[in-house]
């Protein structure tokens, strides 16, 4: 019955590597589930290209659509070549979210050091596609243009920090959320379970609960994928 246990990182398969514990949790598990729930999913609904879209074709299509118009408007010119790991970060996430409504389940996205991982990935690629297409000139964005260089010492440590905490940001929003709206869902259900017929009325409360959170599912994963977009926008962008 208590709320917190749900959030408890459990090893289904032990492994150490040289004192590195690199054993297989629920965590694991159910990124694992995630990736291959959200391939397969799309898979079945896009598997047969029909001229006039089914519903299950429709509902890809017009998603991949909201993706790439958030990637195009954040990102510019050449977002195609970036629009696949965006479009992946977001079914990533929206299936960790998705899946942690399920009874039994594990959120990994609860969770600080995967949602965390995700967010440095954001980051290095953002770096990485910087340094790429503006070399050197990349590290001018800890400098920006019109400030004086004696300001350098002042500046420069106060940008650096504003940009590593970038994924921070990402991540504290994602897990305080997951875990605030699943700590509710689960004392909710603990109030059905003691209440025997009672507890109709704090079901009714739950089943609008599981609705309000597929949304927030949805809309944390949109935020996460907007804010990956517009980190690699401003890395493409930045002398512009």
């Amino acid at each position: 019955m208590n709320p917190l246990h749900q959030f408890t990182v459990k090893t289904l398969v032990p492994f150490d590597f040289f004192g590195i514990n690199l054993s297989f949790t629920n965590s694991s598990l159910f990124m694992v589930l995630s990736a291959v729930a959200g391939a397969f999913i799309l898979w079945v609904l896009v598997r047969r290209q029909d001229l006039v879209p089914k519903t299950g074709q429709a509902l890809i299509e017009a998603l991949y659509r909201f993706i790439q118009g958030t990637a195009r408007d954040s990102i510019g010119a050449g977002y195609e070549s970036y629009l696949p790991f965006i479009f992946s970060v977001f079914v990533m996430i929206f299936m960790g979210n998705i899946l942690g409504l399920f009874p039994y389940s594990f959120t990994f996205t609860s969770q600080l050091a995967p949602v965390g991982a995700f967010a440095l990935l954001g980051l290095f690629v953002s770096a990485a596609v910087g340094v790429y297409h503006h070399k050197l000139a990349w590290f001018r964005t800890f400098l920006p243009k019109g400030i004086p260089v004696i300001l350098a010492p002042i500046v420069v440590p106060i940008e650096l920090i504003s940009f590593i905490a970038k994924p921070f940001s990402l991540t504290v929003r994602l897990v305080m959320n997951m875990v605030v709206g699943h700590i509710l869902l689960k004392i909710l259900a603990g109030f059905v379970f003691v209440s025997g017929l009672a507890g109709a009325f704090p079901l009714l409360f739950v089943a609008l609960l599981i609705i309000f959170e597929t949304g927030i599912a949805f809309l944390q994963a949109y935020i996460y994928t907007i804010l990956t977009s517009i980190y690699l926008g401003e890395a493409l962008n930045a002398h512009e």
